[in-house]
């Protein structure tokens, strides 16, 4: 599957479907992101069941100041809407690929159980 543009029109429906979303933050001037999107390109034509989207950082501006990216490139992973991974700089196509691995291999079960467990601490005592 090839890489998707992803907007502040399409944001909420591609991450809040099943299954597993990558996005890459980006900007055109950006000499990592530039490195980074064949490989980004690559592994996602390997993968043509994750959703790989593109969010240019300059034409995105409500959107990457929503989410506070401050660095990029930017790599966010998404499994049935839940945010799993953060973390910017680029990634070599093995350590994407791993990345990719260790996401699939997620009971996420156990992951909505945490998720709830920590809502549920941070939520302040009812009266």
């Amino acid at each position: 599957m090839a890489t998707v543009e992803i907007s502040k029109d399409n944001f909420k429906d591609t991450v809040g479907k099943q299954g597993i979303v990558l996005l890459d933050w980006w900007a055109s001037w950006c000499g990592p992101c530039r490195a980074f999107a064949p490989i980004f390109e690559q592994v996602s034509n390997k993968h043509t069941d994750i959703t790989f989207g593109k969010i240019d950082t300059d034409a995105q501006q409500e959107l990457s100041g929503a989410f506070e990216i401050r660095s990029i490139p930017t790599l966010m992973i998404f499994r049935d809407g839940i945010l799993l991974f953060e973390q910017p700089g680029a990634l070599p196509a093995a350590a994407l690929e791993e990345l990719i691995s260790k996401v699939r291999a997620l009971d996420m079960d156990d992951v909505r159980r945490q998720v709830a467990a920590q809502r549920a601490e941070s939520e302040p005592p009812k009266a």
